[in-house]
C-alpha cells in the first residue's frame, strides 16, 4: 500500500481501518490447538510424536543424507525443558544397512490446515549438518511416514505439498531458509527466502510461519523474510488446502567434516495456532451488534486508549493483537470505562478483541 501526495514527496497521514485480501479479512491466530514444551525428561512424548525410521526407498534417505533415523534415546531425548535431536558419529547397522551416522526424525500425530506455527530451537554446527523444521501433507505415500502409516498415503511427494518453515547448512553458516515445494516447483525450488542470524547455534531463535488461505509468510524472530502467494493457486502450485504434519529433523550430508562427532539440534517448544471460533452467546442479553455501544476514545491515540462498554459485556476478557496477529495484551473488563496502555508497544494498528469474537481497531500513533 502507496500512500503519498502527487509529487511523491509531501507527507501524508492515513488511516487504515479493515485489512483484506481476496476479499476475505485476514484470520487471527489467536488459539493454541496443539504444542509440545517439553516440560517432562526422558524419552519424547509417544502420544504427540512419532520417530519416522524405515529408509523409503530399502536402502537410503532422500537428498543423499547419510545417516539412519532411529527410535533410541542417544538421538532424541528431552531434558531441562528442551527436546535435543542429536546426530552421532557410529556404525548402526538398521533393516540390513550400515551406515556410520546416527540421527532421529520426528513426525507430529497432529495435522492442521491453516494457523501459526511457531518453534523456538537452537542449532547445530559443522559443514554436513542439515537441521530442518518443516511440514508435509497429511496424504503422503512415502513409506514408514505415520500418516502413511494410519492409511491416509494416497499422494506422492511433491503434489502433497512441503513447507520447509527452517532450514540450515552447515556449509552456510548462519544462513536460515524457508522453502515451498509444490508439482511447479520442487527438489532446487525457486520458491525460497532466508535471512542471515548471526547467533543461529549459540542462542535460541524463534521460528514462526503463518498459512493462510491464499499464501504463506517466513519469520525468525519477528522479522520477515519470505512470502509464497503464486497468483494463480492450483493443485500445481497450491496444494495447501489440506492438512499437513510437522516435521523435526537434523540429516547428515555427504560433505560432513571428518572433526565432526555428535551435534545437536535443540528445541524448546513447538505451538501452533488457529483462528478462534465465535462461541453460541445466545443466551447472553443481546444488545446493539452494530458497535455503537462500544467506544475507543482518543482513537488515534498517542497512548492510551479509554474502552467504554455495555453491561453485557463486563466480567469478560479483551485480547490486544498486533497486526502479525500476535496476541501482545490480555485484560479483564470489569468496569464501563477500561484503560489500555500501548506505550511500550510500537506505533501501528492493533485489534482488539472480545470473546465474543466482536473487532475493534486501534491506531497507535506518537506524532498526533
Amino acid at each position: 500500500i502507496q500512500v503519498n501526495g502527487e509529487n511523491n514527496n509531501s507527507q501524508v497521514l492515513a488511516y487504515i481501518d479493515d485489512f483484506f485480501f481476496d476479499g476475505v479479512e485476514i484470520p487471527i491466530f489467536d488459539a493454541l490447538v496443539w504444542n509440545d514444551e517439553f516440560d517432562v525428561s526422558g524419552a519424547v512424548n509417544s502420544e504427540k510424536w512419532f520417530h519416522q525410521t524405515i529408509l523409503p526407498n530399502g536402502s537410503s534417505w532422500f537428498n543423499d543424507e547419510i545417516q539412519h533415523y532411529t527410535n533410541r534415546i542417544e538421538n532424541s531425548s528431552v531434558e531441562d525443558g528442551k527436546l535435543r535431536i542429536t546426530a552421532i558419529r557410529e556404525n548402526f547397522t538398521n533393516q540390513g544397512v550400515m551406515k556410520e551416522f546416527t540421527s532421529a526424525r520426528l513426525n507430529s500425530k497432529f495435522a492442521f490446515t491453516y494457523g501459526k506455527v511457531e518453534v523456538r530451537a537452537k542449532l547445530p554446527t559443522g559443514i554436513g549438518t542439515w537441521p530442518a523444521i518443516w511440514t508435509l501433507g497429511k496424504n503422503i505415500s512415502e513409506l514408514g511416514a505415520y500418516w502413511q502409516t494410519q492409511g491416509y498415503g494416497t499422494t506422492s511427494w511433491p503434489a502433497c505439498g512441503e513447507i520447509d518453515i527452517m532450514e540450515h547448512w552447515g556449509w552456510n553458516q548462519n544462513f536460515v531458509q524457508s522453502a515451498i515445494h509444490t508439482p511447479s516447483s520442487h527438489g532446487a525450488t525457486v520458491n525460497h527466502g532466508g535471512q542471515v542470524i548471526e547467533s543461529v547455534s549459540s542462542d535460541f531463535h524463534t521460528y514462526t510461519m503463518y498459512w493462510y488461505p491464499n499464501k504463506i509468510v517466513f519469520l525468525v524472530d519477528n522479522q520477515m523474510h519470505y512470502v509464497y502467494q503464486p497468483s494463480v493457486q492450483n493443485a500445481s502450485t497450491w496444494p495447501f488446502d489440506a492438512e499437513q504434519f510437522l516435521l523435526l529433523n537434523l540429516a547428515i550430508e555427504p560433505s560432513i567434516e571428518a572433526s565432526f562427532n555428535q551435534g545437536s539440534m535443540e528445541i524448546d517448544f513447538v505451538r501452533v495456532f488457529q483462528e478462534t471460533q465465535p462461541e453460541d452467546h445466545s443466551s447472553i442479553p443481546s444488545f446493539s451488534d452494530d458497535l455503537n455501544s462500544i467506544s475507543v476514545f482518543p482513537n488515534p491515540s498517542e497512548n492510551r486508549f479509554d474502552l467504554s462498554v455495555p453491561e453485557p459485556l463486563l466480567d469478560t476478557n479483551i485480547q490486544i493483537f498486533n497486526i502479525l496477529g500476535q496476541s501482545i495484551l490480555t485484560k479483564r473488563i470489569n468496569d464501563a470505562i477500561t484503560q489500555i496502555d500501548l506505550n511500550e508497544y510500537q506505533n501501528g494498528i492493533y485489534v482488539l478483541r472480545f470473546e465474543d469474537g466482536r473487532i475493534v481497531r486501534l491506531l497507535k500513533n506518537s506524532g498526533l
